[in-house]
């Protein structure tokens, strides 16, 4: 008998459902989110494990890791369709969202998701390592401006150098003020190091890379854009044409419609959220900096017909195409012709 299993992973544990090739649960439990367990209790089930699913999060790719090794058929699925089928049921648990999932096996209406290599996951570790310092640094920083600011004290438009000289001189002859600040002056001190230590390593990476080396030499592509775009899309073979990395992305126009409505709206904002970002600040940097190219010349005329914010959404989303073939033909980037044809 061919068995269908949904697992729903949460931190302790996991709700699992296994339904039967006709449809009928045969057996629901509860197992630790561990691979070992999951994978000796799916051993004691009676029949042969046609699919197993989890939707996409935290856990799931060690999960996935673990049960592939030992030659499971199992199957990451997309959290946003997954999530848009569970909305369906009037009550949500675990037990019900693993029922879910075992039945959209069944049926064949998911849609898989690339499990990313270990390497991946490292260099992803780093990014966000490096982004959660650089945002409890702002934070600080805009901490002690509001702090200041309640006693009409402005520290106005000042470099980073300067930032901290210029605290100490508005909190001067003020002894709560100076209580207040030093400890924010000192933590933000030690998160500084910490991010230049951690630009200094990411830096190192994209280098030793040859694929980052490659990707960077387009203007606007540094090292953090290169390393988000490696990581994110790890296996270029995935693709079977570059010019499916902009919907994978989210950067397409979303579309509504249904009889008379038909809406086009803004981007559909699918897929990784960090990747997004990045490549829309690689490509506002392209269009406002460094040396010109037929790239920033066609992105400058669609700006004129369309506006800046458009054109910005759209080179972000050629930008995507281009890496993707330059990475898959071993090139680099050609400023003066467009020898890459992407759309």
């Amino acid at each position: 008998m061919k068995l269908f299993i949904g697992l729903d992973v949460s931190l302790e544990k996991t709700a699992v459902c296994v339904i039967s090739e006709h449809g009928k649960i045969v057996r629901e439990a509860q197992v630790a989110s561990e691979p070992e367990a999951l994978l000796r209790w799916i051993g004691d089930q009676d029949g042969e494990a046609a699919a197993i699913g989890l939707e996409a999060g935290p856990l799931s790719q060690w999960l996935h890791r673990g049960l592939s090794a030992a030659e499971l058929p199992v199957v990451l699925m997309e959290t946003r369709q997954v999530k848009g089928a569970l909305k369906a049921m009037p009550i949500k648990t675990d037990r019900r969202d693993a029922e879910g999932i075992a039945r959209l096996l069944h049926l064949g209406w998911f849609r898989p998701v690339h499990c990313k290599s270990v390497s991946a996951q490292e260099v992803r570790a780093v990014l966000s390592a490096r982004k959660a310092v650089q945002q409890g640094f702002i934070t600080l920083e805009m901490s002690l401006r509001g702090l200041l600011r309640n006693f009409g004290l402005k520290v106005g438009t000042i470099s980073r150098g300067r930032f901290e000289q210029r605290i100490r001189e508005l909190a001067a002859d003020n002894p709560m003020l100076e209580a207040a600040t030093e400890p924010m002056l000192r933590a933000r001190a030690a998160l500084r190091r910490e991010l230049a230590g951690l630009e200094r390593h990411v830096r190192q990476l994209a280098q030793e890379d040859p694929v980052c080396r490659r990707l960077m030499s387009m203007p606007g592509i540094g090292a953090v854009v290169s390393l988000t775009y490696r990581s994110a899309i790890d296996d270029p073979g995935r693709f079977t044409s570059s010019k499916k990395v902009g919907p994978w992305v989210g950067l397409t126009p979303s579309r509504n419609q249904s009889g008379e409505r038909d809406i086009s709206g803004g981007i559909t904002k699918a897929g990784d959220v960090n990747l997004r970002r990045a490549l829309c600040q690689a490509a506002t940097v392209m269009m406002h900096r460094g040396r010109a190219t037929w790239l920033r010349t066609w992105a400058a005329k669609l700006a004129r017909r369309r506006g800046t914010k458009r054109a910005m959404v759209a080179l972000a989303r050629r930008i995507a195409v281009i890496l993707h073939r330059m990475w898959k033909d071993d090139t680099d980037f050609h400023f003066d012709t467009p020898v890459l044809h992407a759309g």
